[in-house]
């Protein structure tokens, strides 16, 4: 059985200016390294707005929160 990709998961929010660059730069980085990507609107869900209303994007791997604000490419690699 091959072995599972790392999941990368963005929490976000529609209108995050922050977050589009996030996005981008998760996407930049899955071109060197394979990872799902998992997109969550936090407004969606009133548990994870209260969690991470002020702090979006919030970046995590495999459930483990990595990064805030901004995705540091070659970081987020080593980690996958």
């Amino acid at each position: 059985m091959p072995p599972l990709r790392p999941r990368v998961t963005l929490y976000t929010r529609k209108g995050c200016c922050l977050c589009d660059e996030a996005k981008r730069a998760l996407l930049r980085a899955r071109t060197r390294k394979p990872f799902d990507l998992e997109e969550v609107d936090i407004d969606l869900d009133l548990a994870l707005r209260a969690e991470y209303n002020e702090e979006v994007p919030v970046i995590a791997v495999n459930g483990r929160r990595l990064f805030q604000y901004e995705v540091r490419i070659d970081e987020l690699l080593k980690h996958l």
